[in-house]
């Protein structure tokens, strides 16, 4: 009932530093924020969303991890669209944080993201030590997507989020998409249905650079108002 965009963070210290920050207890620490150019590509995101939204304001909601690298983003975006951060349009939603690679690649080189990458590959369902799986992911993002769904209708929502958890995000939402010959009707049985490891394991086919912007769902909605239900 929704149009959805997406955005990952802008360049993030942690990029800088090549550094895996996963953890929501390292994520949330303000020296692993935007770096000066996470800033601008941040302010850059705004205003190519907003030039490609040719919608009102009033039905615009951002949703965003809570980690201060998308946070910082989110509020940069909000700024730019003259929206209150952390008003009713602008919320943090938890379980768009960053999949927790495990405590083995915490504060790690970001290459290690290659042997994690690799594994996802052959066996999503393979977890990192004390880390996540894809499908853990895919899991909480179903529910984003249902809370979104059974909150609004006719909204253009935008999701800040981090790398791994929109490719995941997108993976599971491309192949949910109706056809012909579905038997589930609904987006969030569509978007279970697509859980499956051969779907899983390719989810860095939609991998996005620091602060790109994707639309990523486009459904036919007939009203122009944004509805709180």
């Amino acid at each position: 009932m929704n149009r959805y965009w997406i955005l990952r963070h802008g360049k993030s210290i942690p990029n800088e530093k090549g550094l895996i920050v996963s953890s929501m207890e390292n994520g949330a620490r303000p020296e692993y924020q935007l770096a000066p150019e996470g800033a601008d590509q941040a302010k850059a995101a705004g205003e190519l969303f907003r030039k490609d939204n040719s919608v009102p304001i009033e039905i615009v909601r951002i949703r965003y991890s809570p980690f201060s690298r998308t946070k910082q983003t989110a509020e940069v975006v909000a700024s730019v669209l003259n929206i209150q951060f952390e008003g009713a349009q602008c919320k943090v939603m938890k379980n768009l944080r960053e999949r927790f690679f495990g405590p083995s690649y915490e504060l790690k080189s970001h290459d290690k993201y290659h042997e994690i990458w690799a594994i996802d590959e052959i066996d999503p369902l393979i977890k990192p030590e004390g880390g996540e799986i894809v499908d853990d992911v895919a899991s909480r993002l179903v529910e984003v997507i249902a809370n979104m769904e059974s909150q609004f209708q006719g909204c253009t929502i935008l999701l800040v989020s981090h790398g791994d958890t929109l490719q995941i995000l997108q993976t599971i939402l491309n192949s949910a998409k109706p056809d012909a010959g579905s038997t589930c009707h609904d987006l969030t049985s569509r978007i279970q249905a697509a859980r499956t490891l051969s779907i899983l394991s390719q989810h860095r086919k939609f991998s996005l650079l620091t602060a790109e912007l994707r639309a990523v769902i486009y459904l036919s909605i007939t009203k122009r108002t944004c509805l709180k239900f």
